[in-house]
């Protein structure tokens, strides 16, 4: 169930999980190329939940990056523009 199901479409990240040796960089742009290649409108939050299920290995770096993935899932915060500016 791995490729071309709607998890992983492409069967990126079970292929990760394969390479011996796979840095946590490659991990990182491996993880950018599947969370492209989903519709905007998708949940990716729950997709990632579902790969962390299927693979969630501790001790792999895919594992750290999907974990990290899920964190940066937070509600975007107001950090600048004009209301952040001091006022005379």
């Amino acid at each position: 169930m791995n490729k071309g199901d709607t998890v992983d479409p492409r069967g990126l990240i079970a292929e990760s999980y394969a390479i011996e040796g796979i840095s946590i960089e490659d991990c990182r742009t491996i993880f950018m190329d599947w969370a492209l290649s989903h519709p905007v409108d998708s949940d990716t939050g729950d997709l990632i939940k579902q790969l962390i299920e299927r693979h969630g290995q501790d001790d792999h770096p895919m594992t750290q990056v999907l974990r990290e993935g899920l964190g940066g899932m937070q509600a975007p915060r107001r950090r600048g523009g004009w209301r952040s500016r001091p006022r005379n």
